[in-house]
């Protein structure tokens, strides 16, 4: 058994309410909670004490407050709280829950202070502790960064222990039999005799108990759901075509709209004429929003249709126009007023660069679309001193503050009902749909209004990747790599995104050297820096964030340096490595791949590996020169996240991870042209194809001390690892993506 959790009162303090026939349970970590978000609007008969379970006389209903967007998030928080609690996956529901500070997101905190993620020193985990603070103050409900695992791992876990242990209380205190004496077992509270009390027929009773103060853990080899292969609560809906997403929304008497925007970046509108729009059959109204104008109609195809029949002027964009400005911006920001960040710097490198350079390499990566299949949307109502808004979303106190400004009510009367997500990749922490939305909801109040993008509108005005520019300068000795000094020119991320939640961002930007100045490699002369490039278009996190461009920057130069030597790549890097569990899961591809044994003509293999979101992932991709193009044979994985809770949702995650870093790197970018970007549909911006898809193994380890999400980390080694292996195969260098560019792709 895991050993005993005391639950103390400066730890663990849970308010109290009951109402006849229901209980909720909870955990916090603080000695002041925010506010239980289930204590408003409990429908009859139900009753709050803490925000994660909720039993009411018929159902048992799990919280799971971060955001779906197809990576399994309801899944795994569901079976973290279920673990504990004793029920089955088939017994319960599942709700996101109302936006809330209680839903914090207690793992935000260990990307944002400048530790390695392996430094496990005591300063650097004060410092993350306390950073928890000002995150919990906020009440930053935020699902990203890889964060739903790390951040629900104990705190659910402890929400179903503190129920079940609750539970048997009660029914100890109803059937007077000692609480020792009771077991749990899917769902029901078992007496002595072999009698069970469903946990529904216990709430009342539960609810007018203190919350149980010491729980137990289960060890992890007593697990029922977690560490074993799962079966997602969403299969079923999405396996009939009943699953609900923001796009499915109906309701009665419903408008739905469209929207046109300024095509260049940042633009205003100067003016419009909807004379031939507001002619048009179906059309209720054209309204101005912010950069643009929008339809209300009858149908989505009818507001489509008059939106391009709006007559416009457009304001220019405050951006660069073409893409040469954009790129002059970046390679003019290696100076020293611009440098952001220069955590990473061991050694004399400009000593050991004054005796020469033995290579000197630039390298590039574009802006790129989040492009999810199911375009953004939102449905709002806007009524009398009440809002409701029917949408996916990652940031839904943010959207319920922003709603709240536009409509004119306060934030608690803005009613966010969050749906499952059609993709994200990041586009969700965004809500400009959901403010359009509300724009017009405004026009026709009372009537709820669904805005839908076309996909133009929405790839166009996607606020992408960053794109981003990296030069390498190193020194290579005996065989060895001695020196590596890394530039990296980028806009801020976080400046940006957080710009349109009117937050500030003091401080370096982290993400301009994410997975480059925090990898585990010891290498005599060693140096990372940033340089914040000014904001040259809106830009927003995009799956990996900075590490989605620096694991390719930072590997490949690694590479180029290790050829330089005439070193072998997995043995170098191995060499290199100080840290544990990345030192495995190179080892661990190096096996699974077979590295080092022969090889047909016309095929090369290529490594790579990048320590992002505190998770260690190395890729060993094989490729063939043909006749067609380059062809992808197979794609080796190995990651270490600590604890593997779904081994089948784990290689799901780690496949779609691979193929979406290849995909894009391979065929993907997106350009500006009189500002304006000139990708607008999936013909110019296309993944990859179903038939460049390679076989991919994987393999997850659980060595690391940390539990960590695993959404995110496959995807910055991918684009290093292919470039690698082309390198391999043809002795062509690609240090610019995307790679179609320079070679062809079978």
């Amino acid at each position: 058994m895991a050993g005993l959790k005391t639950i103390a009162r400066r730890t663990f303090l849970i308010g109290s309410a009951a109402i006849a026939g229901g209980v909720a349970f909870g955990f916090y970590k603080y000695q002041t909670p925010h506010a239980n978000p289930l204590l408003d609007d409990l429908p009859e008969g139900a009753a709050a004490l803490t925000p994660y379970v909720l039993i009411t006389g018929q159902d048992i209903t799990l919280i799971t407050p971060r955001a779906d967007k197809g990576q399994g998030a309801t899944s795994v928080q569901a079976a973290l709280i279920a673990e504990e609690l004793d029920v089955g996956l088939d017994q319960i529901k599942t709700d996101p829950g109302p936006p809330s500070p209680a839903y914090y997101n207690t793992a935000l905190s260990g990307d944002a202070v400048p530790f390695r993620s392996t430094d496990d020193s005591f300063l650097a985990e004060t410092t993350r502790a306390v950073m928890d603070a000002p995150i919990k103050f906020l009440g930053l409900q935020i699902t990203g960064g890889s964060t739903t695992v790390p951040d629900g791992y104990q705190k659910l876990r402890m929400a179903g222990a503190v129920a079940r242990e609750t539970l048997k209380t009660a029914a100890a205190q109803v059937h007077g039999v000692e609480p020792g004496l009771l077991r749990t077992e899917r769902g029901a509270v078992i007496l002595p005799d072999g009698t069970r009390l469903p946990y529904q027929t216990l709430a009342a009773t539960a609810a007018t108990l203190d919350p149980a103060r010491e729980v137990t853990l289960r060890d992890p080899a007593q697990w029922r759901l977690l560490g074993k292969p799962m079966q997602r609560v969403d299969i079923p809906a999405k396996s009939t075509g009943t699953q609900t997403y923001g796009i499915d929304q109906k309701h009665p008497g419903m408008l739905h709209a469209a929207i046109r925007l300024n095509p260049a970046q940042g633009g205003d509108l100067r003016g419009f004429d909807a004379t031939e729009a507001e002619a048009m059959r179906g059309v209720v109204k054209v309204v101005a929003v912010t950069g643009g104008i929008g339809v209300i109609a009858d149908n989505t195809w009818r507001a489509f249709q008059a939106a391009e029949a709006v007559s416009v002027d457009w304001g220019p964009s405050p951006y660069p126009a073409d893409m040469d400005g954009h790129w002059n911006a970046l390679s003019n920001s290696f100076t020293p007023e611009h440098q952001d960040s220069q955590f990473r710097d061991e050694g004399d490198v400009d000593a050991a660069l004054a005796q020469g350079t033995d290579l000197a390499f630039e390298y590039r990566a574009p802006y790129l679309a989040h492009a999810p299949l199911e375009p953004i949307n939102a449905t709002v109502l806007v009524g009398a001193g009440r809002v409701d808004v029917w949408t996916g979303t990652q940031i839904p106190r943010f959207v319920q503050k922003n709603v709240a400004q536009l409509a004119g009510v306060e934030p608690d009367n803005v009613h966010i009902h969050a749906l499952m997500i059609g993709g994200s990749f990041g586009h969700r922490l965004e809500d400009d749909v959901v403010r359009h939305a509300t724009t017009l909801a405004k026009a026709v109040p009372g009537t709820p209004v669904k805005l839908t993008y076309s996909r133009e509108e929405d790839m166009t005005h996607d606020y992408p990747r960053q794109i981003a520019m990296a030069r390498g300068r190193g020194r290579v000795s005996g065989g060895k790599v001695e020196t590596y000094d890394l530039g990296i020119a980028m806009p801020s991320v976080m400046a940006s995104q957080m710009s349109r939640q009117g937050l500030p961002t003091p401080g370096p930007d982290l993400q301009i050297v994410a997975g480059a100045w925090d990898q585990p490699f010891d290498i005599p002369n060693y140096r990372v820096t940033g340089y914040r490039a000014p904001e040259l278009a809106p830009i927003s996190s995009w799956r990996s964030v900075g590490a989605s461009s620096n694991g390719f920057f930072h590997d490949c130069f690694l590479d180029e340096l290790i050829h330089a030597a005439g070193a072998d790549p997995l043995a170098e890097r191995l060499r290199l490595c100080t840290h544990g569990p990345s030192r495995r899961v190179l080892e661990t591809v190096g096996e699974m791949s077979n590295w080092g044994g022969a090889l047909a003509p016309g095929q090369g293999r290529g490594v790579a590996f990048c320590l992002s979101f505190g998770v260690p992932c190395a890729q060993v991709i094989k490729i063939s020169d043909t006749d067609a193009g380059i062809r992808i044979d197979r794609v080796f994985v190995a990651a270490d996240v600590g604890r593997i809770l779904d081994p089948v949702n784990f290689e799901g995650l780690v496949k779609g991870g691979v193929i979406f870093g290849l995909g894009h790197a391979m065929n993907c970018e997106i350009t500006y042209a009189g500002g304006a970007a000139e990708q607008r549909n999936f013909d110019s911006f296309p993944g990859m194809r179903l038939y460049q898809c390679p076989e991919i193994e994987v393999r997850g380890l659980e060595t690391a001390r940390k539990i960590r999400g695993i959404g995110e980390p496959p995807v910055p080694p991918a684009a290093a690892a292919l470039g690698n292996a082309i390198f391999a195969a043809t002795g062509q260098r690609l240090r610019e993506m995307p790679f179609n560019k320079a070679v062809d792709f079978a």
